[in-house]
């Protein structure tokens, strides 16, 4: 079967926002342009999260599904603030093809087999974000991963599965931005106890490191954001917009990119896939 791949993008407000272990979050630009790109340039599906759903305790993404829904033909994934079955309903009217849910599960584990038996299977994607406790113990967070819950991921995890979760998005909140790579050890040991898909996400900083997630960490799909959104950042005209009104650009303005982050265009990180011989859908 064919990899994935799956720009991750933030949303706060109107904007694209990108920060580092799920906080200090930066304007990058509108989503409707990357969304744009990153169909065009061959995403397999795109994952929409509400960055301050948790916050307000629900979802404000819906109008922006619909606007691309209605011009980009890929698998859209919303999440954030999902907590009921009629928050799934709305999201997927609004044109998602799939949501992500985390808080509302782990408070309430039977949303995932309601919402399964409901929706189907392979509409629910249940997300874990994960903080490594010790060198065999990562523990489960919630919104948005500030609130530590006492669950083990990976039992969780196959609880989840068991449930009716059709995938898994696993993100390791401390390399969430960083370049640093993604957690291998986790996303292999709960890929090879579940039967279903697991998405890698967090800590990808430069080609090599999707390479390695997919190689040893047995990963299904590959969720990324900084080496994707930091290429086609640079193509954006700051002086052509003005997001001032909607968070920090100071460092968007300077045109840098984070350390350790080595961006990647995405039609080029398919090729190389593919030259590795890692089968992955290539853009026409």
């Amino acid at each position: 079967m064919n990899v994935r791949i799956i720009p991750r993008m933030d949303i706060k407000g109107p904007n694209l926002v990108k920060g580092i272990n799920l906080e200090g979050l930066r304007v990058l630009g509108k989503p409707e342009y990357f969304a744009t790109v990153y169909y065009e340039k061959g995403a397999d599906e795109l994952l929409y999260m509400d960055a301050v759903a948790s916050l307000y305790g629900r979802n404000s993404l819906l109008h922006i599904v619909e606007k691309t829904a209605a011009d980009i033909f890929i698998p859209l994934t919303v999440g954030g603030g999902l907590r009921t079955i009629d928050d799934i309903r709305a999201a997927l009217r609004a044109g998602a093809d799939k949501v992500a849910i985390n808080t509302a599960a782990v408070h309430n584990p039977n949303l995932i087999r309601e919402a399964s038996l409901k929706f189907g299977s392979s509409t629910i994607v249940v997300s874990i974000d994960a903080v490594q406790r010790s060198a065999d113990s990562y523990e489960v967070c919630t919104d948005y991963g500030r609130e530590c819950t006492g669950l083990d991921a990976v039992e969780w995890a196959c609880r989840a599965c068991e449930l009716g979760a059709g995938e898994i998005l696993l993100t390791a909140v401390r390399r969430e931005g960083t370049g640093t790579g993604y957690d291998l050890t986790l996303t292999r040991r709960i890929a090879e106890a579940l039967p279903i898909p697991v998405i890698a996400c967090g800590g990808a900083g430069r080609t090599e490191d999707v390479i390695r997630v997919i190689r040893e960490g047995k990963a299904d799909a590959v969720c990324a954001a900084s080496i994707f959104h930091y290429h086609e950042a640079s193509a954006v005209a700051c002086g052509k917009a003005d997001f001032s009104d909607e968070g920090n650009v100071t460092f968007l303005k300077t045109g840098k990119v984070p350390s350790g982050i080595k961006p990647v265009d995405l039609r080029d990180l398919k090729r190389t896939l593919e030259a590795g011989d890692i089968a992955c859908r290539m853009c026409a």
